[in-house]
């Protein structure tokens, strides 16, 4: 019998209630749990072990009597400090890709993927802080601070890559279940405005929307359950971004039919091979859709001259789509990314890129554009900047702007 954890924790709050830290036996729980908890008698000893494999309980033997078992229940702030320490365990591939899979599947036709992504940056980010969190409250130790002002020290911003409310930290978003919807979209909000580089990214994902019907707000619950069983703070940004991008393929024919182009790794690889980016060059991608031709030229460079000149590689990039740009945002962040410009708009009519009055100049141009673009007749281009100089050798045909 196995129990989900916001299930557990009810009946842990039930107990907690009664017994606080002192000990108890099976009968005294069971009278308490079918009085209160309204379960079945039955379920009492299932139940006690659910909790202490879920870490909510220790057991030890009755002394008076071997065959018996005595209680006790941890407190709250054991529960949270646990919660808190590092998890040592490292995710292989493997376990991030059946995650994901398990997620792909349950979403498969039913509602947009990008709500998958969402929740698999949330989570890395909010990982992320509670490993900083604790590295953080050890240093801050060794310098003579005491352990709660380093707990409360360690909380500022300064000390973290994303600044993050500890009461929008993950486990702590998930604890209300009946709650998911607003917590999420509440948290969206609140990061996004500690953080403005996350705004494009977050704030237009509502999932008080999402789960308007019974099936979301379950899938949605789903979603969380299943995300919430690793810690995915020691996953490297590589593997991490593979199962980012896994999932953009994934969903690639469906989105193709609403005009949303992916383009192939192996096509990527090809071309970034034959341009051979270096440190310090610019590279712009004028269509750059979930920033997949950039990221392999920042990974090229890092593969082939280091981390460090992977760092002074220029990254640039534009897309029309502000859902997809979001989705290229969060691509760079999770392959640990943070030096790029992203601008939106439609590159033919209003280049957002410039040095000054002139459009800027680039070492490197990749794109892969959408093909068979109607509306960009002579008409319509002229209405954009620098026409004149971007056109000079002609315009497009109207019903298609490929040539």
């Amino acid at each position: 019998m196995e129990q989900n954890k916001d299930w557990l924790e009810r009946r842990y709050s039930l107990l907690l209630e009664k017994f606080r830290e002192g000990e108890f036996n099976r009968d005294e729980a069971l009278k308490v749990l079918v009085e209160r908890g309204k379960v079945d008698a039955d379920s009492v000893p299932v139940i006690l072990t659910e909790l202490k494999n879920a870490g909510y309980l220790d057991i030890r033997l009755d002394p008076k009597d071997s065959r018996k078992r005595l209680y006790t229940l941890k407190s709250k702030g054991e529960l949270i400090k646990e919660s808190l320490s590092l998890n040592k365990e490292v995710l292989t591939r493997q376990d991030i890709d059946r995650i994901l899979k398990k997620s792909a599947d349950l979403i498969r036709t039913r509602v947009d993927y990008k709500f998958i992504l969402i929740l698999l940056f949330l989570k890395r980010i909010s990982d992320k802080w509670e490993e900083e969190y604790q590295k953080e409250i050890k240093e801050l130790e060794k310098e003579g601070l005491p352990e709660k002002t380093a707990k409360e020290e360690a909380k500022r911003p300064e000390y973290h890559k994303f600044d993050l409310p500890e009461e929008y930290l993950w486990d702590n978003l998930r604890k209300e279940v009946e709650k998911l919807p607003e917590k999420f979209s509440e948290a969206l909000k609140k990061i996004a405005e500690r953080n403005p580089e996350l705004r494009d990214a977050l704030e237009n994902t509502d999932f008080i929307q999402f789960t308007s019907n019974t099936e979301n707000a379950e899938l949605l619950r789903q979603l969380v359950e299943l995300f919430s069983e690793k810690k995915l703070h020691h996953v490297s940004p590589d593997v991490l971004g593979d199962a980012y991008e896994w999932i953009l393929r994934y969903f690639a024919p469906d989105k193709a039919k609403e005009g949303e182009v992916y383009t192939p790794r192996e096509v990527i690889q090809l071309i970034i091979e034959m341009l051979k980016p270096l440190e310090k060059e610019s590279v712009y991608d004028p269509t750059c859709g979930s920033s997949g031709m950039l990221i392999s030229s920042y990974k090229y460079v890092e593969e082939n001259q280091g981390k460090d000149s992977a760092k002074k590689l220029f990254l640039f990039g534009q897309e029309y789509n502000p859902k997809t740009l979001a989705l290229g945002r969060m691509n760079m962040y999770i392959h640990d990314i943070r030096d790029f410009n992203l601008q939106g708009g439609d590159t033919l009519i209003y280049p957002r890129l410039k040095q000054g009055d002139e459009l800027q100049k680039f070492d490197i141009v990749i794109a892969n554009p959408p093909w068979n673009q109607d509306g960009y007749d002579e008409a319509r281009l002229k209405q954009g900047e620098f026409w004149k100089t971007r056109f000079k050798y002609g315009f497009v045909p109207g019903q298609s702007a490929d040539w």
